[in-house]
């Protein structure tokens, strides 16, 4: 589901101004580019690539200036969208020219910068412009690897021929690169990779024919409608299968890793090279994706042996829920012969080191969660990690051995929120970021172990003196559950009086809305000042949330996505409605994606607590939403079909006694439209009065066309206003 973690960063943007963030903080799958000694990175910059010594970052140096990125022939510079610097340093790779596959801008224009040459020269020149995807140089330096329309190349670069590996590539049968599906849900995009020895490419194959279209209606763009069809397997639908293969570059023969099962009914959502260029690992999978295997497959013959593997009852996260959406990597230790992994086996999500054999140490115990890995330095044989044993709502930087034992608080005591770190391959140095829901700072450079300030950090904001704070609450429920909240109180805030309270909600297992960072509390929605028109916004964090409180607490929403969610929020409001100051006649609740769906299931199941409910891009239907996500919370259809029924908002429909108003795009690939028209159906058959609002063409986050936000936001405001009246009395 589009996570609703970059809508609460949007929110947070929007509210406060744009925040100065740099680029070290990037977008899934763009790795920082770091100096040969660690104590540098590379960035663009005013149209070249600078150098920015971590010591001295105020006075960056040239490392590619505009007249060396601009071609023959060309008035300017390349448009740099990221780029990567070989090994050697004498080789710079440049994405340019970029356009989107659904989220992110991941094809394009390459380019390569040739120090020793002085020479600029486009990539793939005689294929279609912008559409090569993940070009990668070779280990040692000599041919790029990527990915266009679906088959795979390689470029020499001493004589820039061409070779095509794969020739079957076509919308359905695609090579390097992944389907909708994989992308969305388990953040796979780049889809090959080389070996050590630069001999051999491995790569995934999706074979997405069985997979049908749902197709998008587009009747604005021209006279005549026309559909835009996207592969799309919703619950209860074989995914596409998955298959393993290796190419040797001088051949151009290919050979199939026999991963055993039936490669429909599984996932392989990671795939890396051993370090000796002999054998792949990969996980593996199973259709519920409560079962992962480790195997190990060596290229020569293809065969395939399990090393490790791990069941639960619920489900297995991968490595892109804990890793910046990134799964890319492999994390060797022991020159090849160990690595280390992450298991919530014990009830915690603890990092475990592994060898080839299977055997394994828990590095991290303890009754805590780690949050991240952020650094293995295994020259001094330490673990840098995120964690935060005490507050849920926070993140805090731990050191611990290699050979585990107790984890060190790295992160000052006295700066109590969220802290970020980006730090250095060498392990002595970091950049840091600090969030909290009263102050913001980026960019200060810091040394580690003893996390002392080299520089400060060049932005510094404060929650303006006048804003309303965010307050941290916790709520306990008639079932015994505590949860985390917040509360922005109106300005002038009257206790003695009753206040409209306004709750925000997410719900479901992709992302957090109680996190003790700058900005929480906003709404980017509403136009003007919530707290001066004297509303009281508040959040509470359910069970199923990903927040670093235990298996027990994450996974207790295994099959009651709109069952155990909803009464979880249903109850910490009724405990909120027994606060003097809150008015129960004036209560409002809304959501987006997720947040939309539980905004719905609180309006229908709860009629008695929530009178006014305004819903976006909800799913409607649970049945109509992607397998992946779907079925690694609820099961598989038919077997758990009755899951998503009772879960589902159209199933409750009936109930509906409030008001509500309904947003979507037509145009969302995601949550797709025909959510809002089976809602519409179900709310039409029995004659409940709602308002709707469809936006054309809009993808899911509603963010496309002259006016839309200013549009959405005076809507939103208007009917919050107009249905929950504000202020106190």
């Amino acid at each position: 589901m589009n996570k609703n973690i970059n809508q609460l960063l949007w929110a947070c943007c929007l509210f406060f101004g744009t925040l100065s963030v740099n680029l070290l903080f990037a977008q899934p799958g763009v790795k920082t580019q770091w100096s040969k000694d660690g104590n540098a990175y590379y960035e663009i910059e005013q149209g070249k690539i600078v150098e920015i010594k971590l010591l001295d970052p105020t006075h960056p140096t040239s490392y590619l200036d505009a007249a060396q990125l601009t071609p023959k022939d060309s008035s300017g510079p390349l448009n740099i969208r990221s780029f990567t610097i070989s090994d050697n340093r004498q080789k710079v790779l440049i994405f340019t020219n970029t356009k989107k596959v659904w989220r992110y801008h991941t094809r394009g224009d390459y380019w390569i910068y040739d120090l020793n040459k002085k020479q600029l020269t486009q990539l793939g020149k005689n294929l279609p412009a912008s559409s090569l995807m993940f070009a990668k140089l070779s280990p040692d330096g000599t041919q790029v690897a990527y990915v266009s329309k679906h088959n795979l190349y390689t470029e020499d670069l001493a004589t820039n021929t061409v070779t095509q590996l794969t020739t079957d590539g076509t919308d359905r049968i695609i090579n390097g690169t992944f389907d909708w599906v994989y992308e969305e849900e388990f953040g796979c995009r780049d889809g090959f990779r080389w070996s050590s020895d630069s001999k051999h490419i491995a790569y995934w194959k999706i074979d997405a024919r069985t997979i049908r279209n749902y197709l998008m209606l587009n009747t604005t763009d021209s006279t005549y409608s026309f559909t835009i069809p996207v592969e799309y397997p919703k619950a209860g639908q074989n995914p596409s299968a998955c298959t393993v293969h290796v190419v040797n570059i001088n051949t151009k023969e290919s050979k199939q890793m026999n991963v055993p099962g039936d490669p429909i009914q599984h996932y392989i959502p990671r795939m890396e090279w051993t370090l000796d260029g002999k054998a792949l690992i990969i996980q593996q999978l199973n259709r519920k994706q409560n079962e992962s295997k480790l195997i190990l497959c060596q290229i020569a013959d293809g065969s395939a042996k399990d090393i490790y593997r791990e069941n639960d009852d619920a489900w297995i996260d991968i490595k892109s829920r804990w890793n910046d959406d990134d799964p890319s990597g492999w994390e060797w230790l022991d020159e090849g012969q160990s690595f280390l992994w992450v298991s919530e086996k014990d009830g915690w999500r603890h990092i475990y080191k592994i060898d080839l054999k299977g055997k394994e140490t828990l590095l991290t115990a303890g009754e805590y969660d780690i949050i991240a890995i952020d650094l293995i330095d295994e020259t001094n044989q330490k673990i840098y990690f995120s964690a935060s044993p005490e507050n849920a709502t926070q993140k805090y930087l731990y050191q611990i051995s290699l050979k585990g034992g107790k984890a060190k608080q790295i992160s000052p005591d006295d700066e109590i929120g969220t802290h970020s770190y980006q730090i250095s391959p060498n392990g002595k140095i970091a950049q840091h970021e600090f969030s909290s829901s009263m102050t913001y700072r980026s960019g200060a450079v810091v040394s580690l172990p003893d996390h002392k300030e080299k520089f400060a950090a060049p932005v510094h904001r404060d929650l303006p003196t006048n804003s309303p704070k965010p307050e941290f609450f916790k709520i306990k429920t008639v079932d015994g559950i505590e949860m985390d909240g917040w509360m922005v109180k109106p300005t002038n805030f009257d206790p003695a009086k009753k206040y409209p309270v306004v709750f925000m909600v997410y719900g479901e297992p992709a992302g957090q809305t109680v996190t003790d960072t700058y900005g929480i509390g906003s709404n980017r929605l509403y136009e003007g000042s919530m707290a001066d028109d004297g509303y009281l916004y508040l959040s509470v964090e359910n069970r199923g949330a990903p927040a670093p409180k235990g298996r027990a607490w994450r996974k207790a929403i295994y099959g009651n996505i709109g069952t155990l969610n909803i009464r979880d929020q249903a109850m910490a409001a009724k405990e909120i409605l027994k606060w003097g100051f809150v008015d129960a006649d004036r209560v409002a609740v809304w959501g987006w994606s997720g947040g939309g769906s539980s905004t719905l299931n609180l309006l229908f199941q709860y009629p008695e607590i929530y009178k006014t409910g305004i819903a976006v891009a909800a799913v409607g239907n649970q049945l109509m939403y992607d397998n992946i996500y779907q079925e690694r919370y609820m099961g598989v259809p038919p077997e758990a079909e009755q899951n998503y029924i009772k879960g589902s908002p159209i199933t409750h429909a009936k109930n509906l006694q409030g008001n509500l108003l309904y947003i979507h795009g037509t145009g969302d690939d995601n949550v797709h439209y025909q959510n809002a028209e089976m809602l519409i159906n179900e709310l039409v058959k029995h004659n409940k009065q709602f308002q709707l609002m469809s936006y054309p063409n809009r993808t899911h986050s509603i963010s496309e066309g002259a006016g839309t936000s200013a549009h959405l936001a005076r809507l939103y405001t208007n009917y919050l206003k107009q249905y929950c009246t504000p202020g106190g009395r």
